[in-house]
């Protein structure tokens, strides 16, 4: 069955820098696009970025432009989400996501069929 796991989670100071990874296994990586999702305690689960099969789309929200960088590995079936210069408001659990839409990076939850089980991230002051 398909099956993403996500790690690289942790506690880092405002400032810091964390790199996520999500390995997924029992799908054609390749044919699906992936993305980075966030929820932090009493919110809905909001887009942060994405990334088309190519790398060719590649879509951030506003509020991590900058900062933060997703890349993948169609060779290694894993999708990285590097993240800089982090900010207590980026502390939420995060979830990989694939989509069946290889070209197209959808921004919504919905358009996501796959999702891993999260890795916490914890940015102190």
């Amino acid at each position: 069955q398909v099956q993403l796991a996500e790690s690289g989670g942790g506690l880092v100071q405002a400032g810091g820098s964390l790199r996520l990874s999500c390995a997924a296994s029992g799908l054609t990586f390749e044919r699906y696009t992936m993305g980075w999702f966030r929820q932090a305690p009493g919110k809905e689960r909001e887009f942060v970025s994405g990334i088309s099969w190519n790398g060719d789309s590649i879509y951030y929200t506003d509020s991590v432009k900058g900062r933060f960088t997703i890349s993948r590995d169609n060779a290694k079936n894993t999708v990285y989400l590097q993240m800089n210069s982090l900010k207590p408001e980026d502390t939420a659990v995060y979830y990989c996501a694939a989509s069946s839409s290889p070209r197209r990076v959808g921004v919504t939850r919905y358009e996501y069929f796959y999702w891993g089980q999260g890795t916490q991230v914890t940015v102190s002051t």
